[in-house]
């Protein structure tokens, strides 16, 4: 197989934005929640307890733990995901390696502040990985397997198991406050980096009813170079015929479109809803 110069310039910018990620994730983590003892879930979590109890490095913690898992899950999950999640794993371990060094104490004094924020960049960091194939390995190694064999959802394994290890933490810990702001970090954790990975691919469905659909429809072509499509509807009060123009765009397109929309028909009847995934041309790849 023939690799082209388009796919390793094509990989190098994966891997450049994946690491600008992970770089965000180690950040938050270690600049603003590590020097209070607060914790989060998945394996950083684990390390983290770890280091509070025994001082043992974050980022070795962090890689011995992925590099199991990995290795458990190579016949399982297939080695290109495994390879990808090796190189995601190394950076990551690296990362906190030379963060660790680096933030000895807090970046901001105030710990609810340092909690919010470190989690906030922990999670945008995550979802920009994502975003561009990459992953943090550990739990989503685990629920990945197991989801292979039981019929249990994705997003309950990690629920359940980053609970368990916030949990945890106040065994080491001792301080129930801390508790407290690790569930914080977790649940801001969660919601934040929902929002980055879904922000950026939101897409929106337009359904259009308007006697110049086909004005709208020519406009958004030029404009946009996006194609629509004309489907047959039939009024239940009138008993007419008409045309619906079905268009699906990215949100960086849903404010030029509604505005095109209300130029030409200002009357027409229009219902925008999100999509939760779109697949084909200028969209996502269908995976599976």
């Amino acid at each position: 197989m023939t690799i082209t110069r388009s796919q390793v310039l094509k990989e190098a910018k994966n891997y450049a934005f994946i690491t600008i990620g992970l770089a965000l994730f180690v950040l938050g983590w270690s600049a603003f929640m590590t020097p209070f003892e607060v914790t989060g879930g998945g394996v950083a979590g684990i390390a983290s307890i770890l280091y509070f109890a025994t001082k043992f490095p974050i980022g070795i913690t962090t890689f011995l733990f992925n590099a199991i898992l990995i290795a458990i899950a190579w016949r399982i999950l297939g080695t290109k995901f495994c390879i990808n999640s090796l190189i995601c794993t190394f950076i990551l371990s690296l990362f906190f390696s030379i963060a660790q060094v680096l933030f000895t104490h807090p970046l901001v004094d105030d710990m609810f502040m340092s909690v919010l924020i470190g989690s906030c960049i922990s999670a945008a960091g995550v979802g920009i990985a994502i975003n561009w194939g990459g992953n943090t390995g550990g739990l989503d190694i685990i629920a990945l397997m197991i989801g292979k064999y039981r019929n249990i959802s994705f997003g309950h394994v990690n629920f359940a198991a980053n609970v368990f290890i916030v949990g945890c933490s106040y065994f080491i810990v001792h301080d129930l406050e801390k508790l407290v702001y690790s569930f914080v970090v977790l649940f801001v954790y969660m919601f934040v980096a929902d929002y980055v990975i879904d922000g950026y691919r939101q897409t929106y469905q337009f359904m259009v009813f308007s006697k110049d659909n086909e004005k709208i429809a020519e406009r958004i072509s030029k404009d946009l170079k996006r194609g629509a499509t004309f489907l047959k509807g039939y009024g239940s009060y009138n008993r007419q015929e008409s045309d619906v123009l079905l268009i699906v765009a990215h949100r960086t397109d849903k404010a030029i479109i509604t505005r095109i929309i209300k130029e030409i028909d200002n009357s027409a009847f229009i219902t925008i809803t999100k999509t939760s995934s779109v697949f084909g041309k200028n969209f996502d790849t269908l995976k599976l």
